[in-house]
């Protein structure tokens, strides 16, 4: 009787918790079904939380960007907390003895009491700033792998802009943020900065006067600048972000080419749970990197510059890195000014510091338009191209890394001079050539390199891999032996489109008028010409064939003998390597 009343018991137990189980579950649900009937959250999480993206390491790098940004939006506020946007005079009195009794900003004595006397601040700061390294070189990086694979072919040439003008706006505001603290450095960005803008002919010294609120350095730009650092620098990049996520889910991520991948499909993992947690786990790294590197790496060491005093001038002073090339441009221009009606056109300061920065930035957000123009390709691509197989368009991105190269180390030739005991306008004498003839000649390399990585690849397809065997035949020849290479190779290197070269028609009519557009006509046929003229392109069908046919007669050949020339057996052993080798692929 009492083990029938304990059944009982548990019984009426386990339904009282099933019942109060299902009365929660039933809140639960009608606050969902609630939110579902207005939002419609239901039909949109189950589309998207499902949806696939392909694997490949080259794909992680916009991840880095983003995280990097998260990074930087989570140290940012930590910062701001401590930090006074003020110009305003005080005297230092803290725990960094060496500028003790010193005048200075109350920017930069806030910058001090952040390093030296909140817990944990110097990390912080350094995280934010090596994080801020870390965002434009990863979306630097993430950009030359879209230009390099054809990733920004229809429909994706507004994410290609967008990617732009993110960098664009990661410049200035990493121009914003190293100039807050006001020290000796940021101070010198500051100059440079005023004198660009004021050698803009006519308005140059009326934005200058509205910039810093007076005659430089006023008492207004590190308020302002803060402001645009904080709120609307970061809100135009979040923005744009958002818009560049919406457009990445909206025409499905690229992938490169391989068996059951096609123009129409993607294959890979979906969001959720695969790629979801793969992210998270990436973000955990970037963030543990930013950690190492601000505990462990010193950067901008701000108590070392002292504050900003616009009589003094750092030497060897050196922006960050991502401001190299303007610097290179400004120290190697040659001084030409133009003396007009009483007034002086500085062109050695407008043309590097606000010209040719956007020209070169306006010429690669440019190429797909024109790229798509020359080859009249209005097809969409999801597929992506290995960079042998766009020859000029790779060649063109090499020679733009060799021009920003050669720009970096410009703008600091003050401190190669120094180290390698050269002379100062030696080095920027030859780098007035160099930045003419280096790119160009890296162009031509470049493009020569990947048509013979085509040649290649058809020497692959046609023939198969060496295999490192040699045959010697009865007449005392030696020849190497082939073995076809996989399906899943060959598949790769024949996962291209043949190029097609725009051929002009005649410049009249029969009639003798004058053909439309007959002038854009030939520049797009002498364009045609130029960036497709010389690639090799894949065999045909029928060359496959009979690269394979032939391939097998040569090998009936080599497996019917027994014996070489001089009386050595060779068949056999090269039989069981070649079929090692075969089984092996």
């Amino acid at each position: 009787m009492s083990s029938t009343s304990n059944v009982a018991g548990s019984v009426a137990s386990t339904n009282g918790t099933t019942a109060s189980t299902a009365k929660k579950q039933g809140r639960g649900a009608k606050v969902v079904g609630w939110a579902d009937e207005r939002l419609g959250l239901a039909t949109a999480a189950k589309k998207n939380l499902r949806k696939v993206f392909p694997d490949h390491w080259s794909f992680m790098l916009g991840e880095i960007a983003l995280w990097s940004f998260v990074v930087l939006l989570i140290t940012g506020v930590f910062l701001t907390f401590w930090f006074k946007p003020s110009m305003a005079e005080v005297q230092y009195f803290g725990s960094y003895s060496e500028l003790n009794g010193m005048h200075m900003s109350e920017a930069f004595k806030s910058t001090l009491d952040i390093s030296f006397d909140v817990r944990g601040g110097l990390m912080v700061r350094q995280m934010h700033h090596w994080a801020a390294m870390l965002f434009i070189a990863a979306m630097l990086v993430h950009m030359a792998r879209v230009f390099l694979t054809g990733a920004f072919r229809k429909p994706r040439e507004i994410n290609w802009i967008i990617g732009g003008v993110l960098i664009l706006l990661g410049i200035v505001e990493g121009f914003a943020g190293y100039s807050l603290p006001d020290d000796l450095l940021s101070g010198t960005g500051l100059r440079i900065a005023d004198g660009m803008v004021k050698s803009t002919p006519v308005v140059g010294t009326y934005m200058s006067f509205f910039m810093f609120g007076g005659e430089f350095p006023g008492d207004v730009i590190v308020p302002r600048l803060y402001m645009a650092h904080i709120l609307l620098i970061p809100g135009l990049i979040l923005a744009l972000i958002a818009a560049h996520m919406l457009l990445l889910v909206y025409h499905k991520h690229t992938q490169w080419p391989g068996p059951g991948r096609t123009e129409e499909n993607v294959v890979g993992f979906p969001m959720l749970p695969v790629y979801m947690a793969k992210a998270g786990g990436f973000f955990f790294i970037v963030f543990g990197t930013c950690a190492l590197m601000g505990g462990l790496l010193t950067i901008n060491p701000v108590w070392k510059y002292g504050p900003y005093d616009p009589s003094k001038v750092t030497a060897g002073s050196q922006p960050d890195w991502y401001m190299g090339i303007a610097e290179g441009m400004l120290r190697i221009m040659p001084p030409w000014e133009t003396h007009l009606w009483g007034h002086t056109l500085s062109w050695n300061i407008f043309v590097p510091g606000e010209v040719l920065p956007i020209v070169l930035l306006a010429m690669v957000l440019a190429w797909p338009f024109l790229e798509a123009w020359v080859t009249g390709d209005k097809r969409e691509h999801h597929l992506l191209q290995r960079p042998r197989n766009a020859p000029v368009r790779t060649a063109f991105l090499v020679a733009m890394m060799s021009l920003y190269g050669l720009l970096w180390a410009a703008g600091g030739n003050d401190v190669l001079a120094v180290l390698f005991h050269l002379n100062l306008n030696h080095i920027t004498y030859f780098m007035r050539g160099a930045v003419f003839i280096i790119p160009v000649l890296v162009f031509i390399f470049t493009k020569r390199w990947c048509i013979s990585l085509q040649r290649h690849d058809n020497e692959k397809l046609l023939h198969g891999y060496e295999t490192g065997i040699i045959m010697r035949s009865p007449e005392g020849g030696y020849s190497e032996r082939h073995l076809p290479i996989s399906e899943e190779s060959a598949y790769t290197l024949t996962a291209r489109d043949r190029d097609e070269i725009y051929v002009q028609g005649s410049d009249v009519d029969e009639n003798g008028v004058a053909a439309p557009g007959g002038k854009l006509a030939g520049l797009r046929a002498k364009l045609s010409l130029g960036m497709f003229g010389d690639n090799v392109q894949k065999p045909t069908a029928e060359e496959l064939e009979e690269g394979h046919h032939h391939a097998e007669e040569e090998h009936a050949l080599e497996a019917g003998l027994d014996h070489s020339a001089d009386g050595h057996q060779f068949d056999g052993r090269h039989e069981v390597e070649g079929e090692a080798l075969r089984g092996g692929h």
